[in-house]
């Protein structure tokens, strides 16, 4: 394996074109599977075969540091065997896998952990498995709606060039009475998805955040101007259209960070875009097991995960995480709200958390 995968710097907000590429054998009986296959050839990619992402284990660099990096652009080309779907509250009833990891390098990502031991990118060619599966939670549930979140594990915006299930994904749920479809990106690569059949089920939602959060731990992704241009285009494509303030980090100036964000969105939106606006807004967490992650793999990280300064939040299975003390959150929430409904007073905020 070249060692010029150590040294080639990784492009910041250009579309992800991975360096390595694992296939499953049997990810090549399928036509998506032999579709990414024929594009890694014609983008001149490393390619390698292997039984299982299980099995992935000669990446190339001398350091964990160095075998990180290089995992964060490795794709991997397989079946999702697992068609059982987790829930994904408070944003939808169900995730539905399309893809696992992420080639963005967000210093807070939750996926630090969940993904700790293979932070490499995984794509499924299974999408008509997947799809049935939905059918059969969506009719469980009937007559009520059931929404399925799409960027639980990834984001499926910045990997749609390569696999173009999100727009299938789109185009499925745009035919169903009872089924809707949610996802995040804080990628700007959205002209494969403007012309889908998404009937309005579809939210198509933008990660977005105060300057200094985009600029210090947002490396790799999309910059804050080319999300917004890509919400319009978007709007104007007749998604329902979303925001996710996420993290929220309270620092020196955060008033004025979060305030000038909401005007920028005001300002820059067409007005169509704010007739069905949503908001979600996600205070800063982080785990103990986070926190060692993410200083061996962003030694120079400027995150704040001083426990000190945090209140322990229980959750799920006796697992608890750090979030802001009472005074710190409602003071962010307060202040957030005032401004999205200043600016927005059409808008649903769909929760503070």
């Amino acid at each position: 394996m070249s060692t010029e995968l150590l040294t080639r710097p990784a492009p910041s907000t250009s579309i992800f074109v991975p360096e390595l590429v694992y296939f499953e054998p049997d990810a090549l009986l399928y036509p998506k599977g032999k579709q990414i296959y024929a594009w890694a050839q014609q983008e001149g990619l490393e390619i390698h075969m292997t039984t299982s992402h299980n099995q992935i284990r000669d990446l190339p660099g001398e350091s964990d540091l160095d075998k990180y990096r290089i995992a964060k652009r490795t794709l991997v080309v397989g079946l999702r065997k697992t068609l059982k779907f987790e829930t994904s509250k408070p944003s939808a009833e169900y995730a539905i896998p399309i893809a696992t990891g992420c080639m963005g390098h967000c210093h807070y990502c939750y996926l630090q952990t969940t993904m700790g031991a293979k932070p490499y990118i995984r794509v499924y060619v299974n999408i008509d498995d997947i799809l049935d599966a939905a059918k059969r939670y969506i009719e469980e549930r009937e007559p009520e709606i059931t929404r399925f979140e799409a960027a639980c594990t990834s984001d499926p915006v910045g990997l749609e060039h390569i696999s173009g299930s999100l727009k299938q994904i789109i185009e499925f749920m745009g035919q169903q009475e009872h089924g809707r479809l949610r996802f995040v990106t804080k990628y700007h690569h959205v002209e494969p998805l403007l012309d889908a059949k998404h009937n309005k089920h579809t939210r198509f939602r933008f990660s977005v955040n105060a300057d200094y959060v985009i600029k210090n731990f947002e490396p790799g992704t999309s910059r804050f101007h080319e999300r917004i241009e890509a919400a319009g285009k978007v709007a104007k494509a007749g998604y329902p259209l979303g925001f996710i303030i996420a993290p929220i980090i309270w620092h020196d100036g955060w008033e004025e960070g979060y305030r000038t964000l909401l005007e920028k969105l005001h300002h820059t939106l067409p007005p169509k875009a704010t007739q069905d606006l949503t908001f979600e807004m996600i205070q800063h967490r982080f785990t103990k097991t986070a926190k060692n992650i993410i200083e061996k793999r962003y030694p120079k990280t400027k995150l704040e995960m001083d426990e000190e300064k945090r209140k322990y939040k229980w959750g799920k299975y006796g697992k608890g995480k750090y979030v802001y003390k009472d005074e710190q959150a409602t003071a962010l929430r307060e202040f957030i709200t005032e401004q999205i409904f200043e600016k927005f007073p059409q808008a649903k905020i769909e929760y503070f958390t």
